[in-house]
């Protein structure tokens, strides 16, 4: 009996396009515009609007990158909050000492994006 052994190009393809739902899922939790998306994951608005949202995108490389830390910062910010999206909405878009500005606005960097999801991974599980 054969078993079937996909390539290694094909896993990373259903990888790319679950990640792409799951960002796109996470970004409607988090508030966050089509625009916005697109700029913290390095597409095109036309490319979140049409590809995106039909599920016809795999994401790979940077964009594939920065998509996991904004999945990241959304599962943080859910355990933190309980699942209350009022609770993460006020969180996104209100400004914040510790991280030095709103995390809506401090997400559209990679820096940004990378602080603010390690401040949220050490607030749910601290040391």
């Amino acid at each position: 009996m054969q078993t079937h052994n996909p390539s290694p190009l094909g896993a990373d393809l259903d990888r790319g396009r679950v990640l792409a739902k799951a960002v796109l899922n996470a970004s409607v939790e988090l508030g966050l515009s089509q625009k916005e998306l697109g700029e913290i994951i390095g597409l095109s608005e036309s490319m979140v609007s049409r590809r995106l949202k039909s599920g016809d995108l795999s994401l790979s490389g940077v964009s594939f990158n920065l998509a996991a830390y904004l999945v990241r910062v959304f599962r943080s910010l859910d355990a933190i909050a309980g699942g209350d999206r009022e609770t993460m909405l006020g969180w996104m878009s209100n400004p914040n000492l510790d991280l030095g500005g709103p995390p809506r606005a401090l997400i559209r960097t990679p820096a940004g994006l990378v602080d603010t999801m390690n401040y949220l991974d050490a607030r749910r599980a601290p040391t």
